[in-house]
């Protein structure tokens, strides 16, 4: 069965990839604009679902995976960060703080024009951050692809003091969704 990720993220296909030997890759083209009183669940899920339906053409057969990642801190949704200085001030703003991050994901029938949608978050306490180590952080990592400037696979890991949630993968772009 042919199966297609609607993304551009390299994270996503390296944690797919294993899993399934011919994964297609395409990136879909859509607005990311954050809608007036969305909440964080509410924009990854729409975002996965129209990331998916971004790429599925008619009569097509298979399935296409989307998804979507953000955090959320004092209800507001923090997204990817646009520039170094943003990335910054996202973390200084997270430091010490209880930020959750939600992964919304899709799975898009094609032949049955149908389809999955399912959000998932977990929890993170920051640990309390200085200038320095932020920035030393943003120098070796550079996650200025990731939500809430945080790559959870690389060094990103070390600025949390807790974490909750049913799975940590959720933190890396695809929970396990029973």
């Amino acid at each position: 069965m042919k199966i297609i990720l609607a993304s551009s993220s390299p994270y996503r296909r390296k944690l797919l990839a294993p899993l399934i030997p011919n994964l297609e890759c395409i990136t879909p083209t859509i607005d990311e604009s954050i809608k007036t009183d969305e909440s964080a669940s509410e924009y990854v899920s729409r975002l996965s679902l129209e990331k998916a339906k971004a790429i599925v053409r008619p009569k097509q057969k298979g399935l296409v995976i989307g998804s979507d990642q953000c955090a959320e801190l004092d209800g507001k949704t923090i997204t990817k960060p646009n520039h170094p200085d943003e990335a910054y001030m996202q973390l200084t703003t997270a430091s010490g703080q209880y930020v959750t991050f939600y992964t919304g994901l899709c799975l898009y029938n094609m032949a049955k024009d149908s389809y999955q949608l399912a959000c998932e978050t977990y929890h993170v306490q920051f640990r309390t951050l200085s200038k320095e180590q932020i920035h030393a952080y943003l120098e070796k990592d550079q996650p200025y692809d990731c939500a809430g400037s945080v790559k959870a696979e690389g060094l990103g890991i070390t600025l949390f003091e807790s974490m909750h949630g049913n799975d940590p993968n959720t933190l890396i772009g695809y929970p396990s969704l029973n």
